[in-house]
């Protein structure tokens, strides 16, 4: 596979990010692991009839709108949209089309992508957190024709980076800085926001130099480095990365001494592996390497390590778009059988779709109740890790080296 460091974005470098494939089986499993870069036929076979079973339920439940999901957080729609513009489904471009008309709906003056809050802030808004899955789903989808509309999105999300001497600064939140618990800065969030930030970057060049925008990427990686636990006497948490530093919302713990642990946990290790990845942090780093080492220590395809059964779909898309700009077939073990992740994933995923082609998780925690949303997660899952379509990125200078 090539390095994904030194690979160009050519066209679209979210094609890159999104199609189906390859499986694996459980961590221990005697199975030889596949072939580099060569998933077996019965597995690309299997993700690419999952994949398709899955689009053909998400077909059905488009709106006449073109929405998908409810419709004051376009986010729900731009998945679906990510992942049928990957496709080669029969109807991709009329569903394609209908859901950005439905997108178009919510460009906003500021340069946004997001339906304003509601009455008392009980829908809508999320700004950042719609904006940047909105813009990248849309640059996947045709970045040609709406080339201004993301220029403007990557202006509006730039600014809502914090800043300044917080030890937060760097990271995105749900919304702006400053909209209370929103506002606050998180890895989830920030994620989007870096990968939404790395892969549109190409359309900077539309621009004249001197009103190009971008984010300050050093800090970003301050912030992913503040979450990432590196005691290596915590033998079970050494490498793990939690979801922010609160308190009030369980991300940490105090002893008895006052020493503070970070609860780090399986989805979030994987958000802050793709976003050092997105901020061109080098594999070799010992902050990459160690989050691989967790990786391997706690994989799991039946829970998300930490979390079990809450944010399951989350972590299966966010581990495979991770592990495929990070990793080759298999994850390397210590002194064991490399797990053959792919193959794993792709199993898995179709062992637990339904008759109707969707997926749902019966723990609601963070709408993934929500068949819709979940089975637009598992797409995109299955198609990040196409071995035709492995992830690149466009190797270019970070801001403050």
């Amino acid at each position: 596979m090539a390095n994904p460091f030194k690979t160009a974005v050519i066209g679209s470098v979210v094609s890159c990010l999104i199609s189906a494939a390859g499986t694996p089986a459980m961590a221990g499993t005697a199975a030889p692991p596949p072939k580099e870069g060569t998933p077996s036929q019965s597995t690309a076979e299997l993700g690419a009839q999952t994949t398709l079973k899955g689009l053909d339920y998400l077909a059905t439940q488009q709106k006449a709108s073109g929405a998908w999901g409810d419709e004051s957080y376009p986010a729900m729609t731009a998945f679906g949209l990510w992942a049928f513009s990957q496709s080669t489904h029969s109807n991709k471009t009329a569903i394609c089309a209908r859901a950005a008309k439905f997108l178009e709906k919510h460009f906003r003056p500021d340069g946004g992508i997001y339906a304003p809050a509601g009455f008392f802030g009980f829908s809508g808004g999320l700004s950042t957190y719609n904006t940047a899955v909105c813009m990248t789903s849309l640059f996947f989808y045709d970045q040609k024709t709406y080339a201004t509309n993301i220029l403007a999105a990557r202006k509006f999300l730039a600014a809502n980076q914090l800043l300044g001497d917080s030890g937060e600064a760097g990271g995105f939140g749900y919304d702006k800085p400053g909209k209370g618990w929103a506002g606050r800065p998180d890895l989830s969030n920030t994620a989007w926001s870096l990968q939404a930030m790395r892969v549109t970057q190409g359309l900077e060049d539309q621009r004249p130099k001197a009103e190009q925008v971008d984010i300050d990427w050093q800090a970003a990686t301050k912030f992913i480095d503040k979450l990432q636990n590196k005691d290596e006497s915590d033998t079970n948490n050494v490498g793990s990365i939690g979801y922010d530093r609160s308190s009030s919302r369980g991300s940490t713990s105090t002893d008895k001494k006052g020493a503070v642990t970070l609860r780090g946990y399986g989805s979030m290790t994987y958000a802050g592996l793709e976003s050092m990845i997105y901020a061109q942090v080098k594999r070799d780093d010992p902050r990459v390497v160690s989050a691989m080492k967790w990786a391997s220590r706690n994989w799991s395809v039946d829970e998300n390590p930490g979390m079990g059964t809450k944010g399951l779909f989350y972590y299966y898309n966010i581990m495979s778009k991770a592990l495929s700009l990070s990793s080759g077939d298999t994850i390397p073990v210590d002194a064991g059988t490399p797990i053959p992740w792919k193959q794993q994933l792709v199993t898995k995923l179709a062992q637990i779709q339904r008759k109707d082609g969707s997926w749902i998780n019966k723990d609601n925690t963070f709408w993934e109740g929500n068949p819709v949303l979940v089975t637009s997660y598992a797409v995109l899952a299955l198609q990040y890790i196409q071995p035709t379509n492995a992830p690149a990125i466009k190797d270019a200078p970070r801001p403050g080296n």
